[in-house]
């Protein structure tokens, strides 16, 4: 009897604590919490890691390299918020769980430029700890409480599994095999939700599985465009601090400003709220969220990105010559935001916008000039499009408002 007992202590020690899933009241709007904001600074440090490394090597291997770990680093953030989505940020074993996702977090965005090189090892170790551990976790905290999501979980936690095979396996190799191997990595986990985590023995999910809160993801997106654009502020801030000011620097800070400015404007004036209001008031919002959320978000922060490299390359060389990869950061930043704004409108609302099509049309008409401007009147040029865009779409919501 005495051996049973303690198995019983054993088993209870181990159980979950009750209660570690947020409280859900209707569609009511759960508020992000100061923990979750915390978590958020990693990223921060990451997404700067990423902008300096793709400023250091804009060639297309350097390209393919920092595109694939934006996508590692957007999925992982992602992940998690989904996670604090379900589970109460407020209880200690989930604000504890958030710090050894954010201790880990800073070894990955330490190892970003070097990711290729001879950190390969810690990128891989802290990203695969960070996918596979945040999914065990939140089986130990979903008990038995949640059936259905547990199972989901379970699809998913294998999925990362098949995934950190190709993760570690690319640490292990070198030049182009890594590159390759991770980018099978890559493939399995974007594959992973529109295929329902299809797993044998398991099953698959289906969107009505992900019985997110809505309102509380898009608030969660909605801070990491606010971060991705406050990084750049920064870099172009600090940049413009460094160099003499002249005319020329001056105007490119300038113009940086302003197509940052564009860019929340175009996001955050009427879009966010309506997009919020849509998935929190929808019966299935696991399905906006996976596509709006969780895939098109991605295009928008990296055109934010790659914008805030064209400022730097601007601000250092105003009137230089234009290189190929350097117009193609300029032009190619604003397009990507525009491209991500569509397809996020088109998953949400279900129509294709006029506004970030005409933009786009706009960016592809300055392509023959790039060989006659100076890389600050073509970002001049770029940055006005993104204000037509902005009045464009303010004058469309106060035609609907009044109708």
């Amino acid at each position: 009897m005495r051996p049973r007992v303690a198995r019983s202590k054993d088993m209870s020690f181990l159980a979950p604590p009750a209660g570690l899933l947020r409280e859900r009241r209707g569609h009511a709007h759960a508020p992000v919490t100061f923990v979750e904001l915390f978590f958020d600074l990693v990223f921060v440090f990451a997404i700067t890691q990423l902008s300096h490394a793709l400023l250091e090597d804009l060639s297309l291997r350097g390209v393919l390299q920092v595109g694939l770990l934006a996508m590692a680093v957007w999925w992982v953030w992602i992940y998690t918020s989904w996670l604090t989505n379900w589970l109460d940020p407020e209880r200690s074993p989930v604000r504890l769980g958030l710090f050894v996702l954010m201790l880990a977090g800073l070894v990955l965005s330490t190892s970003l430029p070097r990711a290729f090189g001879d950190r390969g090892l810690a990128f891989a170790a802290a990203y695969v700890f960070m996918q596979v551990g945040r999914s065990a976790f939140m089986l130990w905290a979903l008990g038995s409480s949640k059936p259905t999501l547990t199972r989901s979980f379970q699809r998913i936690g294998a999925w990362f599994v098949a995934s950190g095979v190709a993760w570690l396996a690319g640490a292990f190799a070198e030049g182009e095999a890594r590159l390759a191997l991770w980018a099978v990595a890559v493939l399995i986990e974007y594959l992973g939700p529109s295929a329902g985590y299809w797993s044998p023995g398991l099953g698959r999910s289906s969107t009505g599985d992900w019985n997110i809160e809505g309102g509380h993801l898009a608030e969660r997106c909605g801070l990491f465009v606010i971060i991705a654009l406050g990084e750049s502020v920064l870099a172009t801030g600090a940049t413009f601090a460094g160099l003499v000011w002249t005319p020329e620097t001056t105007a490119a800070f300038v113009v940086a400003f302003v197509g940052s400015v564009a860019m929340w404007w175009l996001y955050f004036d009427g879009v966010y709220e309506a997009a919020s209001a849509r998935i929190a008031g929808s019966d299935d919002p696991g399905r906006i969220g996976r596509s709006a959320y969780t895939y098109v978000h991605l295009p928008i922060v990296a055109g934010v990105i790659i914008a805030a490299v064209a400022d730097e390359l601007t601000l250092h060389e105003p009137l230089g010559r234009l290189e190929p990869a350097a117009s193609a950061a300029v032009l190619g930043g604003p397009a990507l935001y525009l491209l991500g704004l569509l397809l996020f409108k088109r998953a949400v609302f279900g129509y294709w916008s006029p506004s970030p099509l005409g933009g786009l049309a706009m960016l592809a008409a300055l392509v023959p000039l790039t060989a006659m401007l100076t890389p600050v009147l073509l970002a001049a040029g770029a940055a006005t499009v993104l204000v037509i865009m902005a009045a464009w779409e303010r004058r469309l919501q106060r035609r609907q408002a009044r109708t």
